[in-house]
């Protein structure tokens, strides 16, 4: 049987080291380099690198609380041994390196179980690809082994276009099978690469990181994940998944939700810890092969399947043919249906030595040679399991799919939405099940973690947090706002600074609802929060006849409309009905219309439940939208934010939105939000550009244009327009929010991504130089906090800045939001350059004030509202290209992939009435 491992991308070798140079010839003379003879790219590299900060010390505001948390306390006594590396090379017999994935875990367990005494009886720790770990040395720098595994690759057979027999097979087809599961020899090559001390792992502890800290923590996570493989588990890089069906959950579409586990070693300030947290993959539903397709296509019966899509979406799953139980992997499909499909039978006749062949059809073979009932497969194409040259035909309703083989391909937006809710724990049911896979990993029975002198504890590390008190708010005229648990009300209250709508309409796409009495709503419940609104200029309805047309048909006629009713200019604002709920084709389309070409502010509604509550939520956005404010800090009315009142301050929130995992074509988009109107820190714009698929660092920050005497970039386009807006002043420090990245990206974030800004910054003015703060928010980590012994999640405001941070990196957690569903997940914040100074309380405060500080709804979010609002941009604009039929020229916005400039749809720009507003709300 295969492995279920998935397989992991290995880095390629370093290049060889070049040529030694040619003799200098005595008679040339060296030049000596001033700075004008380096060549710019030199100077470039030369400058000095930035590394993250170290901690300046800890906060100590708020009230104390005792938590616990799921990280566990690792112990390890051989501190003095070594990890010895090896790199691992496999080879079939005749010298052809090993394509096929998931063979190497049988292979090198092949090679430990009949060599173990030319190893020297050493344990392996295996990632399953080209990597192997010891402890101490083997006997020899470099070992061959020649190994035979049984009945290798159920999809090398006799490829004439024959089915494997089964039931009562006759002595050719008894060759047939013999040939099947024939052994197979292998070669194996182990040479050594690396010796790593695991006293790194302690230097690690003291903050004394180092690439050999590095690779000591990774193979301890290498050790876990070959205890899980041992056990047949599905590994999905840091997690692991059971083969035990209380663990799926039905998505629809043939796919299911796989619980499982992450687990990770990491050196932290109150010691070696091993997080460990629950995890959800995707997953083909296993069973028989004709469901799945059923199920996939949502179709009624095996004659509707459209089986090209099929065949790209069974392309590799691998299948169980009944009643052999014999293991393939599927190659393709027969051209043909199985009662037509034919393939050349080899028999020797009766009475005699001679073999003959003869050409038969598939369901022939199976029916009368097999005596095998095939109810549905005849009309139906084989499933072919061999090569496309030499090919082997199932009959469709034999096969079955094997379980944990993961679902890579993009979820629907219902599918996501039942991964999310089915995922849900609630605290005290995620500790049970973390504390109850704790005790069943039996990891005190894992040989390679014994020999380290590891010990792993089951009980929850404790920690002390503080619960920082919530920021006071302010509603129109002056009025305060006090939060409660996270969350408050505009009950008998007007907004801060409410808009004025007026020369506006509705336009209807078919959405069943009381128009009427939605504007009537609309304008009742608005002059209750100070929004004057005044009766529509008009109610557009959609035509019935362009209903089932289009996206951007519908659209366009709708537009068509409007500028009927407005003749001299378009109106200011729009409010959209939609007919579906989530996800309408017709929302991309739309915003682009209304954003890029007219200018049109705008709000969508889905109008399926509509009450007061509903609309006010709705008010919140459109008041934002047009310029208006709902609340404000009490201390950024009063100036009284430390550092950032009193000089002028700029804050950026960066996120880079990229396509759904099996969408590698789809542009990334690239969105940065800046804060306006200084002392404010609650009104923003978005600059938005697309880029490279899969591409995070943002790479248009600063863009010289051809002639070098201009910059097209993000950086200079937000800071002109915090420079008009905040009464002709430029900052003297930028605060930066950077989402999305993970610690191996804080070098490039600190060298690439702020050199960008600074150079735009030194392009406005040469003398010009703003101290910076940078801090990276993370939401996808593994760590959790609980209240011990509590049902409830942890209160709104906690901070978390000692035991399970880093040793030296400044860094800490916080839950400003209060959960209401499942698990708080808090955001993780490490601070990379403080130039500005904060003091931890400082720091922390402002962070948690800029969760308050969110215009569309009425609560503290889990993230600082400017990286919420990037994130908001960045997928609203994408939805621009979703429909797009533009052509795919090449956007000098594009990043560079692997295979040079890459071709990038360049997004339009947005109309100047709506760019610097809040759009994205």
């Amino acid at each position: 049987m295969e492995s279920n491992e998935e397989p992991e991308a290995i880095a390629p070798p370093p290049d060889a080291l070049p040529p030694p140079p040619p003799e200098i010839p005595p008679n040339v003379v060296p030049v000596q380099l001033t700075t004008d003879t380096v060549p710019e790219e030199t100077k470039k590299i030369s400058k000095p690198k930035r590394s993250p900060i170290t901690r300046r010390g800890v906060g100590s505001r708020g009230q104390k609380i005792q938590l616990v948390t799921n990280h566990f306390k690792v112990s390890i006594s051989n501190t003095s041994g070594h990890f010895f590396h090896y790199s691992v090379s496999l080879y079939y017999e005749d010298g052809r390196p090993v394509d096929a994935k998931g063979i190497g875990r049988r292979l090198i367990d092949k090679v430990h179980e009949t060599y173990g005494s030319d190893l020297a009886g050493k344990d392996f720790a295996y990632d399953g690809e080209k990597s192997l770990f010891t402890i101490g040395a083997l006997p020899r720098n470099k070992m061959e082994f020649t190994v035979l595994l049984d009945s290798f690759s159920s999809n090398r057979n006799s490829g004439n276009g024959s089915p494997i027999g089964n039931g009562s097979p006759n002595e050719t087809d008894k060759k047939r099978i013999r040939r099947a599961l024939q052994s197979k020899t292998f070669k194996v090559e182990m040479s050594f690469a690396a010796k790593i001390p695991m006293q790194a792992i302690a230097a690690a502890l003291r903050g004394q990181e180092s690439e050999n800290s590095q690779e000591a923590l990774r193979v301890l996570d290498i050790i876990l994940r070959q205890h899980a493989a041992k056990q047949g588990c599905l590994l999905v890089r840091q997690s692991f998944f059971h083969n035990n069906p209380k663990n799926y959950v039905d998505l629809g579409g043939g796919v299911l939700g796989c619980r499982g586990f992450h687990s990770s070693f990491r050196a932290l300030q109150g010691g070696l810890s091993l997080n460990m947290d629950g995890s959800t993959t995707t997953i083909i539903q296993p069973g028989p092969l004709i469901d799945f397709l059923i199920a996939n296509q949502n179709v009624l019966n095996p004659f509707q399947i459209d089986w090209a899509k099929a065949k790209r979406t069974m392309k590799n799953l691998r299948i169980k043919v009944s009643p052999t139980n014999q293991e393939y992997r599927i190659t393709g499909i027969s051209e043909n249906s199985c009662k037509e499909q034919l393939f050349s039978l080899k028999s020797r006749a009766a009475g005699g030595n001679d073999v003959e062949s003869f050409d038969i059809t598939v369901y022939d073979y199976f029916v009368n040679h097999r005596s095998i009932d095939l109810r549905y497969s005849g009309d139906l194409p084989c499933i072919n399991v061999g090569k496309p040259k030499r090919p082997t035909y199932i009959p469709v309703e034999l096969c079955s799919l094997l379980s944990l083989q993961r679902y890579t391909k993009a979820l629907t937006v219902l599918q996501r939405s039942q991964l999310v809710e089915k995922s849900r724990q609630k605290p005290q049911e995620k500790i049970r099940i973390l504390a109850d896979v704790m005790k069943s990993n039996n990891y005190a029975a894992e040989p390679m973690l014994s020999s380290c002198g590891i010990t792993i504890s089951s009980q929850f590390t404790q920690v002390q947090g503080r619960v920082l008190p919530a920021p006071k708010l302010k509603a129109g005229n002056g009025e305060d706002v006090i939060p409660r648990n996270g969350r408050w009300n505009f009950n008998h209250k007007k907004f801060y600074e409410p808009s004025k709508i007026e020369n506006w309409a509705v336009v209807n796409f078919s959405a069943r609802c009381d128009v009427r009495g939605l504007v009537r709503d609309l304008i009742r419940l608005g002059e209750m929060k100070g929004i004057l609104i005044s009766d529509p200029m008009d109610v557009l309805e959609e035509n019935a006849q362009f209903r089932r047309a289009p996206p951007l048909v519908r659209v366009d006629k709708m537009f068509e409309q409007i500028q009927t009713a407005f003749p001299d200019a378009p109106p200011r604002f729009l409010v959209c009905l939609l007919p579906d709920r989530k996800n309408s084709d017709i929302y991309g389309p739309w915003k682009r219309k209304n954003l890029a070409e007219y200018g049109i502010f705008n709000q969508c509604m889905a109008p399926t439940r509509v009450n007061d509550q509903y609309i006010l939520n709705v008010l919140l956005k459109i008041n934002a939208k047009l310029g208006g404010l709902n609340s404000l800090l009490a201390m950024e009315q009063s100036r009284n934010i430390p550092f950032v009142s009193k000089v002028p301050t700029i804050i950026f929130g960066m996120d880079v939105s990229h396509g759904s995992p099996g969408q590698s074509d789809i542009p990334s988009i690239a969105a940065v939000v800046s804060s306006r109107n200084w002392p404010l820190l609650s009104r923003y714009r978005a600059s938005v550009r697309s880029q490279s698929p899969k591409v995070e660092m943002v790479d248009s920050l600063f863009k010289q244009t051809a002639d070098k005497k201009d910059d097209s970039g993000i950086v200079r386009e937000l800071l002109l327009d915090y420079y008009k807006s905040s009464g002709q002043t430029k900052p003297a420090q930028i605060i930066i929010f950077r989402d999305g990245v993970s610690e191996s990206q804080f070098n490039q974030v600190l060298n690439i991504e702020l050199d960008q800004i600074i150079e735009a910054c030194k392009f406005l003015d040469e003398s010009w130089s703003p101290k910076f703060t940078l801090i990276v928010a993370q939401k996808n980590h593994h760590t959790k906090f609980f209240q011990d012994g509590s049902p409830d999640n942890v209160p709104p405001g906690t901070v978390i800045d000692n035991a399970v941070c880093h040793p030296q990196s400044y860094d800490f957690y916080m839950c400003a939001h209060a959960g209401m569903i499942g698990t708080t997940r808090p955001t993780h914040y490490h601070v990379l350059l403080d130039e500005i100074g904060f003091s931890a309380d400082d720091l922390q405060e402002l962070i948690h004030s800029l969760s308050y500080v969110y215009q569309r709804c009425t609560t503290a979010i889990s993230l600082v509202a400017p990286v919420r609002y990037a994130h908001l941009a960045a997928t609203q604009i994408s939805q621009f290209l979703k429909f797009d039929d533009m052509s795919e020229t090449s956007s000098s916005h594009g990043g560079l992939t692997s295979a040079g400039q890459a071709l990038v749809p360049e997004l339009p720009e947005l109309h100047h009435n709506v760019r610097s507003s809040m759009f994205f709300c």
